[in-house]
Order: structure tokens, then sequence, then C-alpha cells
């Protein structure tokens, strides 16, 4: 019997001396389109940790490395950060690392991980300089606009109503019965992202739906008041689903005249 492919081994390391808590659930979607997400580490000193970035990691499941500084002025995170990335890849646990920094000390480990074979994104803020931006494979540049979290959106609602654990809003259909269908604009993001690297601007419902759970477990067409996924991107204006000639569904992003 034939084996599937392996998915890729995604490693995210977050420099949380230098960024925003906010930029967690952006770059778990943009890590999210290279592979399954197996390390989950944000490094930072008692101050950081223990304030801003308590309630991130411990919401997103991510490993807290607390690291002291011996001296002042000295950032022992940012070595640390360093020896478990190459630790990580040497050990073969990651073959893809993305990397939450907008520090342009990183730019040489970039460079050194690409050179041992493993491809390397960097989220980082707009303050991200050059040199770290060029040594990597992939930029993506988060701002505070992203802060909209399609995931609380849809695209019949101009205002974003309270985000609601995925628990709750389950309990709440099979309590109170079908909850109205919904569009999340995250989806389209979704198929954008995915599609902008496929030839044909396709991506398969089955490799929209691994993304779709990779960058959010707690995901379920149910929750949105669909029965799966390809009725729920039969309701999008900005989609369009397509059955190939082999009977698979692909899905793309419709055309401006007709979005």
């Amino acid at each position: 019997m034939a084996h599937q492919a392996q998915e890729a081994a995604v490693a995210i390391l977050i420099d949380c001396d230098n960024v925003s808590p906010d930029i967690v659930d952006f770059a778990l979607r943009m890590a999210a389109q290279a592979g399954r997400v197996t390390v989950r580490r944000g490094y930072g000193n008692s101050v950081t940790l223990g304030k801003n970035w308590e309630q991130a990691l411990v919401r997103q499941a991510f490993t807290p490395c607390l690291q002291f500084q011996y001296a002042a002025k000295k950032n022992t995170s940012d070595i640390a950060l360093a020896l478990d990335a190459l630790e990580t890849q040497v050990d073969k646990r990651a073959d893809t690392f993305c990397l939450v920094t907008s520090d342009s000390d990183f730019a040489y480990l970039c460079r050194k991980l690409r050179e041992r074979g493993a491809t390397v994104y960097i989220v980082g803020e707009a303050k991200t300089p050059d040199a770290l931006r060029n040594a990597c494979d992939l930029f993506f540049e988060w701002t505070p606009e992203a802060l909209s979290d399609a995931k609380t959106k849809d695209l019949d609602s101009p205002e974003a109503g309270p985000a609601i654990p995925a628990q709750k809003k389950e309990a709440k259909v099979a309590a109170a019965g079908p909850l109205p269908k919904r569009r999340p604009r995250f989806v389209v993001e979704a198929v954008a992202l995915l599609a902008s690297s496929s030839p044909d601007g396709r991506v398969t419902l089955n490799s929209l739906g691994q993304y779709l759970k990779r960058a959010d477990p707690a995901f379920n067409p149910t929750i949105y008041g669909h029965s799966g996924l390809l009725s729920m991107i039969k309701t999008y204006d900005l989609l369009t689903p397509h059955q190939e000639e082999s009977g698979h569904w692909t899905v793309s992003l419709a055309p401006k005249a007709d979005a």
C-alpha cells in the first residue's frame, strides 16, 4: 500500500523580548501553511514572560523558555533561541523554522539553518531590518491591524463580536439547535495564501481543510452552521469551488468582476 508523503515538521520560536504577544495568532497561521507545527517555544526574561506573554503562551500551548539575565544589558534569550534552533534541526525534529522576531541579530542564524537545508520563515513587525528580511526564505509582516482577527469576524458583519471558545460554541449548537450560517473571513485569507503558491491559483479542498486545522485545531465548519467544508465554501461570494475531472474539489478566489 502506498504511503502518504509525510508532512513537514515546523518549529515556531518566538523572541518574546522583541515582539508583541498579539503577533502569535498571525504567526501560527503563516507557519501552518508549511506543515505540522511540532515545536512551540517562547523565549524571554522574567519580566517579559511574567507579564506581557504569559496568557498568550498558555493559550496557544507554547513552552515558555525563561532566561535569566546574568549581567545588565545582556540578552541571553537570543542565544538560547539560536542554540535550540540548531539543536532542533540537528536532531531532525523540524525541517522548517518560523522565527518570530524583528531583531536583525538572527540573520546569521537564518543563514546557518538554510545552509543546512532548512526552510526559514520570519514573522516580524514593520521595523524589521532588510538584513533579516533578506536572510530568510519568506518574510511575513505583521501589523497591529492584524488584530482585526479574522477568526472572530464574518463577511456579513462589519463588526467583530467577542471570541467564543469552540467548546462553548459546540455546546450551544447541541442545546439550541443549528447555528445560523456564518462566513468567517479567515477562510478567504487561507485560500488566498495557499493559492498564491499554486500555478493554477487553486488549492485542493483537502489541503485547505488540513491548513485550517493546523492553524486552529478547534476549527470545525459545524461551529459556523455548516455541515461540512465544501458546503461552507459554496456560501462565499469571494470563493469559487471547482469539481475537477478526477472528482475531487478545488477552491480558488472568485474573479474580481464576479466578487
